[in-house]
């Protein structure tokens, strides 16, 4: 069943916010709408324009610090189906940029497709797909963490252990 919201393809944004109830207010003003979806720890707007996935997820104080050090928890493209998740994934194959898939994973209380990539620098990058918005087996946002290595050890769902490495060509090969 895919349940997304999503139409057209926008960017996400997920930030780590110490103090979610101040953070929503913010992002509510900010953006004059409402969260999409609340749960423990967790908020996402779902915003028209400009065209945005906002998602706050709550972490400690003391991990996210002030200012835009440790704000950034992954940056992301939602798309309207599976099959641009895998137009996604043979792109960065065909750039020869390393990739991971997740299929059929539950996080951020979402069933999705997604496939991960990370910038020169690091960055991690989700192309996803909503594929149930409510699945019976909703994980938070921070469902990876202890597979991670802790709250400090990058994006909400960034490839965990069981996800599927998709190597590029050899003489493609560049360092991610």
């Amino acid at each position: 069943m895919n349940t997304t919201s999503a139409t057209t393809s926008r960017v996400q944004l997920a930030l780590n916010v110490s103090d979610l109830e101040a953070s929503i207010a913010f992002y509510s003003a900010m953006f004059g709408v409402e969260p999409h979806k609340r749960r423990p720890g967790y908020a996402n707007f779902a915003i028209t324009e400009p065209p945005l996935k906002l998602v706050l997820i709550e972490t400690s104080e003391a991990a996210r610090g002030t200012g835009t050090a440790g704000a950034l928890n992954h940056l992301g493209v939602e798309v309207p189906s599976t099959d641009d998740v895998t137009a996604a994934r043979t792109r960065f194959s065909d750039a020869g940029l390393a990739s991971f898939d997740e299929n059929d994973t539950t996080c951020c209380y979402a069933l999705q497709d997604k496939v991960w990539v990370h910038d020169p620098a690091g960055a991690p990058w989700e192309v996803y797909t909503v594929k149930d918005e409510n699945p019976l087996d909703a994980r938070p946002a921070t469902a990876s963490l202890e597979i991670l290595g802790g709250p400090t050890a990058g994006a909400c769902c960034s490839p965990s252990a069981d996800a599927t490495p998709v190597e590029p060509a050899p003489e493609k090969a560049q360092a991610c």
